[in-house]
């Protein structure tokens, strides 16, 4: 039986100007070890900087909100070409723009799936939960550039207590303020949240150099509780 694992990768990996390609290689060597160790893995790469910057410009320039949207879905689809292209031959050689298109990679090719954002209005976040709900993925990874969830940002309070594990209904407490419009998606979001709570999906938010950990079923990072 096929055992799914989405990944979802947060955009700062793909800060290329600022670290280099070595987060993209790592985070791809991850993904080829995973399949190793026998999992099916959709990643659902994020937007990071490259797309704060875009939005940034063009809402000074007038742009709505739904182009804001759609110029981010745009960034993370090009950030997962980048990592198709670490993966070489062991990704799928396309980025699926719909649900039903990733149901139809993953039942056409055992290939690591790699897809963006999917549509105005709804995270990479987002769209991770519903890749995992629709494939019945076994676990979904939240790989951040924070090793978990805290109790408050630990970047802007270094005193904040890092969560082995945490409620729902905590965890959207704890996120309540982080904004809903294009380019401010942090961590997870309430629609994310949701999606997983009422699948109970397993699921846990830790370090992008800690994929592979979680996979194989380490205590890393923060567990979502439900």
């Amino acid at each position: 039986m096929d055992r799914f694992a989405v990944v979802k990768v947060s955009g700062a990996v793909f800060d290329l100007l600022d670290r280099g390609n070595e987060m993209v290689r790592g985070v791809a060597e991850q993904l080829r070890a995973a399949r190793d160790l026998g999992w099916r893995v959709v990643a659902v790469t994020g937007g990071g900087n490259v797309a704060r910057i875009y939005i940034r410009a063009a809402r000074d320039l007038g742009a709505s909100e739904a182009a804001l949207d759609e110029l981010g879905i745009l960034i993370t689809r090009a950030n997962a070409e980048l990592l198709i292209a670490a993966l070489g031959n062991l990704a799928y050689p396309s980025v699926p723009r719909t649900l039903d298109e990733l149901l139809a990679a993953s039942a056409s090719s055992r290939d690591i799936i790699v897809m963006g954002g999917l549509q105005p209005g709804q995270s990479t976040n987002a769209v991770a939960a519903l890749a995992a709900e629709s494939l019945g993925a076994e676990i979904l990874v939240n790989a951040t550039d924070v090793d978990g969830v805290y109790t408050e940002d630990p970047r802007r309070n270094p005193s904040a207590t890092k969560l082995e594990a945490v409620r729902v209904d905590e965890l959207m407490r704890i996120l309540d303020g982080s904004g809903h419009r294009a380019g401010t998606y942090e961590l997870l979001d309430h629609v994310s949240l949701r999606i997983l709570e009422r699948s109970r999906i397993p699921a846990v938010v830790t370090s992008y150099s800690r994929i592979l950990d979680a996979l194989r079923g380490e205590r890393v990072g923060t567990r979502i509780l439900y």
